[in-house]
Formats: structure tokens, C-alpha cells, sequence
């Protein structure tokens, strides 16, 4: 099985809007998703540049191909055991 990538910005505004706490994940995911993740900092994503853009709330997280908003370590850890049941 191929592992889950999860794409966490680590840019100043989503870093202090909570991508700290994410990042966590690296070092302490749950025991049922540990070895079926990659953790990938990225330092800006851009989403949030553009104000007139529909992504302007961070943090942001990719796990694999789908977009987080406002994400959270509760939210991004749900949305892997979703796509590691697919």
C-alpha cells in the first residue's frame, strides 16, 4: 500500500494559525495511522495570498490530493483514515 502524503504549509500565517500543532503528526500520529503516512512541509503554499481567491483560510493541508482549509490535527487526522479506507 502506498503510503498517505500529507502536504502541511509551514508559511508564517498558517504556521501561527496552527500547522505547529500538525506538524506534531510526524512524531506522534495515532498507532492505527503511523507507518501509512509522509509528512511533507512545504514553507508557503500561496493559497492564502491572494484575498479575492476562495483559499484564504489557513492553515492549509494536502492529504494527498485533497485541500484542507482551516485545518487541524483532529481534521487532517479524519480525513487520513478516510483515504486510507479507499
Amino acid at each position: 500500500m502506498e503510503k498517505v502524503k500529507v502536504r502541511i504549509c509551514v508559511g508564517t500565517s498558517c504556521f501561527v494559525m496552527g500547522s505547529a500543532q500538525i506538524q506534531s503528526l510526524e512524531f506522534n500520529a495515532p498507532s492505527d495511522i503511523a507507518d501509512k503516512i509522509e509528512i511533507i512541509e512545504e514553507r508557503c503554499m500561496g493559497l492564502c495570498k491572494d484575498i479575492t481567491s476562495k483559499h484564504n483560510r489557513g492553515p492549509f493541508v494536502y492529504v494527498n490530493d485533497e485541500l484542507i482549509e482551516e485545518a487541524s490535527y483532529e481534521k487532517v487526522v479524519s480525513k487520513i483514515r478516510e483515504q486510507i479506507k479507499e
